[in-house]
């Protein structure tokens, strides 16, 4: 969830090609090609994983970096780019063991390895940098990436952030196994995502070390730090692992053991939880006023509500397992979610997936929340509107009355394990909900997803 809760010095460093390091293949894209946010992500490579050690004072707000890459060439390759914020420098970057040429240029590090990369070949990058992070702020003015708090980091990264804090190919179609090494004063706790496989201290410092098995995009990544109480503990079959902080402690009793009643329910109607563990970490940020579904370990702002944490656990199926291709596809993590909230509340008895759906659709059409359809919201500005949420789970509530419960649930587990830890668009959902169903659905999908105006029930 992006949707905001009620509540620079450039460095650039150009080196010399020099004539005897001729390269046989071409320049990498130096974007993945999204039309809402062009320069994000790169062409040429796949990432596979990254090995990342920080060391991070929140006194000064240091950051010293090494980010190791283990990748594979899908074409022949004389340079490529890696996403990384300027406001950090890069002190070197090595392939395969070699110095390579780089330089830095806005959000962009330009990699030319000392021979070319063939075709198919697998090959690592290791870039060592430091600085002081700072967030960016997105298109629709809410801010993202690595964001100071009064004692750590609040570290949320849709759609945009991950280039403030470690470099990669941060487009959402490029997912990768993720390993944190992370030091901080032993008086801060630092949480990333996956299970916690080792800590130690020493001389005032500690240091975690996070092992994120499954495939990840770099939005969902985090390393959020700062003073929490936490727990890590098997409950109800699940590895939960939780970080609150002191400030919220006291309506935050019980955080860890809420996880599994909301995981087992949509485990009976999604599939099996597609994580090696769960929890999440409850911040101290009001500056930000959104939570997000940071893989296996959602952040949030403030003490969940029951419809929050419903929706932020529900992400982890659709959203983090299965994922977009283009960020106009965005519906399809939001609108599930909210429907996953609606249907969390229905089961607790709190209120009926009709009721909510006709308090949405009790909106005035006039009013602009018909204007935007769901499956293209109109630009980056929009992402984490009304629209893509309500409608969008509306457009699911729709579905469901049009083919039945049967097939409707069995259209949701296929999704999920059909695309489990990889990305499709709205254009498979559409293909999945027509081959499972045995409907044509041409005409629902097109009033309710993609034409402006108050579709009639």
């Amino acid at each position: 969830m992006k949707r905001l809760l009620a509540l620079t010095a450039t460095a650039f460093i150009l080196l010399p090609l020099s004539p005897a390091l001729a390269h046989d293949g071409t320049p990498g894209a130096p974007g993945a090609g999204d039309p809402y946010f062009p320069g994000q992500g790169n062409g040429g490579y796949d990432a596979g994983h990254y090995d990342l050690s920080l060391d991070y004072d929140p006194s000064s707000g240091r950051l010293t970096g090494v980010t190791k890459i283990t990748a594979r060439a899908t074409q022949a390759l004389s340079r490529f780019n890696l996403d990384l914020v300027s406001t950090l420098s890069v002190r070197s970057v090595t392939v395969d063991g070699r110095p390579a040429v780089f330089a830095q240029s806005g959000n962009e590090l330009v990699v030319t390895p000392a021979r070319s990369l063939g075709s198919g070949r697998d090959f690592s990058v290791v870039v060592r940098y430091d600085g002081r992070p700072v967030h960016v702020v997105d298109p629709d003015g809410s801010l993202d990436g690595w964001i100071k708090t009064s004692d750590g980091v609040y570290n949320v990264n849709e759609p945009q952030g991950a280039m403030t804090w470690y470099p990669g190919n941060h487009h959402m179609t490029d997912k990768a196994t993720h390993r944190f090494t992370v030091t901080v004063p032993s008086s801060r706790v630092a949480v990333a995502n996956g299970d916690l496989v080792a800590k130690w201290s020493k001389g005032g410092h500690t240091t975690s070390v996070w092992d994120s098995r499954e495939p990840m995009a770099s939005y969902l990544a985090t390393v959020t730090i700062g003073k929490f109480e936490f727990a890590d503990a098997r409950i109800g079959g699940y590895r939960v692992t939780t970080a609150v902080d002191p400030k919220l402690a006291g309506d935050a009793k019980g955080f860890p053991e809420r996880h599994p009643p909301v995981l087992d329910y949509f485990s009976s109607i999604f599939g099996p939880y597609p994580f090696s563990s769960t929890g999440g970490i409850i911040d101290h940020a009001p500056e930000v006023g959104y939570a997000l579904e940071t893989q296996t370990r959602p952040v949030y702002p403030r003490v969940p509500s029951e419809s929050l944490l419903a929706h932020e656990l529900a992400h982890q199926w659709f959203g983090d397992s299965v994922t977009p291709t283009l960020w106009r596809d965005i519906w399809l993590n939001e609108g599930f979610a909210t429907y996953s909230e609606w249907l969390w509340l229905d089961k607790l008895g709190t209120r009926t997936v009709q009721v909510a759906f006709d308090a949405a659709y009790a909106t005035p059409a006039e009013d602009e929340f018909w204007q935007s359809p769901p499956a293209d919201p109109g630009g980056p500005e929009n992402l984490f509107h009304d629209p893509v949420y309500d409608r969008g789970a509306m457009t699911l509530h729709v579905l469901r009355l049009e083919v039945g419960d049967p097939a409707f649930f069995a259209i949701l587990r296929a999704w999920a394990s059909d695309y489990k830890y990889g990305n499709a668009d709205t254009a498979a959902f559409v293909a999945l909900s027509e081959r499972v169903s045995g409907k044509q659905l041409d005409a629902l999908f097109e009033a309710w997803l993609f034409k402006p105006g108050k579709p009639t029930v």
